[in-house]
């Protein structure tokens, strides 16, 4: 049972996340770039369907997707991940977690995104060369406990975008809140992500950064081995058409708008299953619908949206690695390492 002060200080903190989040809702919607901000670091939320803010486990790489996910238990905690993204692109990072006191605790992370060389063209479209192209997002995390099961945390990143000569920057923020209740084996969160905007244009026309508000759970289901999650994102825009080709053996022919109840919904939805035998392993399933119909106007297969991971702990030392095929000529992968360097000291 909380205190009177810790409901009120779980109560402040609600408010604040609320009020901080609130004029974004208000004020921003249409298209957005750096979509690279959407793509997870974290294995195991990348099995789990690439989106997951409630998700306990003892890997820092899950700070990226919920602040309040950061604690003590990742103290003197470091993460490495990469990726193989779509295109041949490479996506890779670092990640650092250390406690502060009793009830707080900070990260730091940067992210790395390499498209690697891309054929230039001039305005007629004679080839002229190449050149690259990356991203680079810079974090920093802080986390606190409110009560006993409720912590409170932000992340403050500066976005860089280098193209050939041309660059851009940009700030966000991510707001968290996340309730555990480990009897229950129940977590819940709520997030704004990427509430901010762009400092430094590529040219007069500025780009607004791909902000969204989540909800989610994770439940154990009794006293198995299996755990469902359920996160519900893109809560700022309850609308998200698709398109298909008009005739489905030909991707090149007209589209077709397709949007319905039904198809809105399961597109804010984001499915995951956990098998955790013991503390040390586990597996994962996921499912995400919308990744499956953004694929319909492409060759998509029958693994578009669903997404398989595993992973193992051995010692200090954490292993994860996670799968996806968004469509037949796109195979993903990604690996994590994390390593809790206070238990080598010991």
């Amino acid at each position: 049972m909380f205190s009177t002060s810790r409901k009120w200080a779980a109560r402040a903190a609600a408010v604040a996340l609320w009020v901080a989040v609130a004029p974004w809702l208000r004020a921003q919607d249409g298209t957005t770039a750096y979509q690279f901000l959407e793509v997870t670091p974290s294995s195991h939320v990348y099995a789990l369907g690439g989106h997951n803010i409630t998700l306990i486990d003892d890997d820092i790489n899950l700070v990226e997707q919920n602040p309040a996910l950061l604690g003590a238990e990742f103290d003197h905690q470091a993460g490495v991940n990469y990726m193989r993204y779509v295109g041949g692109t490479n996506f890779m990072g670092v990640r650092y977690g250390q406690g502060i006191g009793a009830h707080g605790s900070i990260a730091g992370g940067l992210q790395h995104y390499g498209y690697g060389s891309i054929t230039s063209a001039d305005a007629s479209g004679v080839i002229t060369g190449s050149f690259n192209a990356s991203d680079l997002c810079f974090s920093v995390t802080y986390s606190h406990d409110v009560t006993d099961r409720l912590r409170g945390g932000i992340t403050l990143k500066y976005i860089h975008s280098s193209y050939a000569e041309y660059s851009a920057g940009a700030i966000a923020v991510d707001l968290g809140l996340s309730y555990f209740n480990e009897e229950k084996d129940l977590s819940l969160a709520i997030v704004g992500k990427n509430l901010g905007g762009q400092v430094k244009k590529f040219n007069e026309k500025k780009d607004k950064v791909p902000w969204d508000i989540q909800l989610g759970i994770t439940k154990g289901l009794g006293n198995t081995p299996f755990r469902l999650s359920l996160t519900v994102y893109n809560l700022h825009r309850w609308k998200l058409p698709y398109y298909v080709p008009k005739d489905a053996n030909d991707v090149t022919s007209d589209l077709i708008k397709k949007e319905n109840f039904g198809s809105n919904l399961l597109r804010h939805l984001v499915f995951g299953l956990d098998f955790n035998p013991s503390e040390r392993f586990y597996l994962s399933l996921g499912y995400n619908y919308k990744t499956r119909t953004d694929m319909s106007t492409y060759k998509r297969s029958f693994l578009s949206g669903f997404s398989v991971g595993g992973g193992l702990r051995v010692k200090g030392l954490g292993f994860g690695a996670a799968f996806a095929q968004p469509h037949s000529g796109a195979t993903t992968f990604m690996l994590n390492i994390t390593a809790s360097i206070g238990e080598f000291l010991k």
